[in-house]
């Protein structure tokens, strides 16, 4: 299979949380994802105390399900097994006890934070995880109110954590404040990541080639394959950026 784009967040793992509903739904998202040029996905099912908690096992059930099918639907992609780990107290121990809570078994972590997180509280989270060898990547960052401004990005940054916004957001499908604000990131060098954060056919689906020809024509085709491919390739591979 060749190289394509990479997708490090979605939700097309059915069942488990609010993504894809079931199993024909999530073939449709992956073959989806396909004809937009993508060769492989994470799937990151949220875990989030008191919202999303599905057993770790029936996560890897319902992967194992979905993947071990894919040559007999005819979709060419390869899966990998992660996670949107949403901040919690014990992060920590949970990171320790599962691989399946980071990025396709990497040191990365796709971290998420709720709107009412202050600066201070993000900021502490990932000097854990970084305390602790992880490598923090912050989930669609354009979302909290507390990481609106540049200088704190690139505070946040200069302390170790990675970006990831939605290519939604690029795009202006998650409104004007999003893409006026991930346009700015991108014209200072401050995202690391796109992902998609498909979880449906109907409301939030994938649009990789849209960011991708966006990208091209906003930064050009270097920085489109750095940001889509070469970047999300090193999560699979557990190399640093």
């Amino acid at each position: 299979m060749e190289r394509g784009i990479v997708d490090i967040h979605c939700h097309i793992l059915p069942g488990v949380d609010d993504g894809a509903n079931g199993m024909n739904e999530a073939y449709k998202l992956l073959r989806l994802e396909h004809q937009q040029g993508v060769r492989d996905i994470i799937l990151t099912p949220h875990f989030r105390s008191g919202m999303f908690e599905t057993d770790r096992d029936r996560i890897r059930e319902r992967f194992r399900e979905l993947a071990g099918n894919l040559k007999n639907v005819g979709i060419d992609v390869r899966l990998y097994l992660g996670c949107e780990l949403h901040q919690c107290e014990d992060m920590i121990e949970r990171l320790e006890s599962d691989p399946a809570y980071t990025l396709a078994e990497s040191d990365y972590v796709l971290t998420e934070f709720s709107e009412k997180d202050s600066a201070e509280q993000i900021e502490r989270c990932i000097t854990e995880l970084l305390h602790h060898g992880y490598i923090p990547v912050i989930a669609h960052v354009e979302r909290y109110p507390a990481m609106c401004d540049i200088k704190q990005i690139r505070h946040i940054v200069e302390v170790g954590a990675y970006i990831q916004v939605n290519a939604g957001s690029l795009l202006g499908r998650e409104g004007w404040h999003s893409r006026r604000f991930t346009g700015k990131l991108l014209s200072k060098g401050y995202i690391h990541f796109i992902g998609s954060d498909a979880h449906d056919l109907r409301r939030r689906t994938p649009c990789m080639d849209e960011c991708e020809a966006f990208l091209v024509k906003k930064t050009g085709k270097a920085n489109a394959e750095k940001l889509l491919m070469e970047n999300p390739y090193k999560i699979l591979t557990n190399e640093k950026l």
